[in-house]
């Protein structure tokens, strides 16, 4: 299971707004918009990563709308391309 799918997972159970994508430094970079409470959640299941997966580092900062407009125009929360 990829890092990807489990934010994908995790942003349909905790009915979060956002996009998700590797980039081609290996990283993977995220979007996500909801309440203060399942931000949180997705911020540290993004630290637990997949079973396979040895994470780093989550580097957060504030996204704005246009951020968020990157997602598939129809879908509340996209697999982008990678970046």
């Amino acid at each position: 299971m990829g890092f990807r799918y489990v934010v994908e997972s995790e942003a349909a159970r905790l009915n979060l707004e956002g996009w998700v994508r590797n980039r081609r430094d290996g990283a993977v970079e995220a979007v996500v918009a909801g309440s203060d409470e399942t931000v949180t959640a997705m911020i540290e299941a993004c630290g637990r990563g997949p079973p396979a997966a040895a994470v780093a580092a989550v580097d957060l900062r504030e996204a704005g709308a246009d951020d968020l407009a990157l997602r598939v125009e129809g879908e509340s929360f996209s697999v982008l391309h990678t970046a």
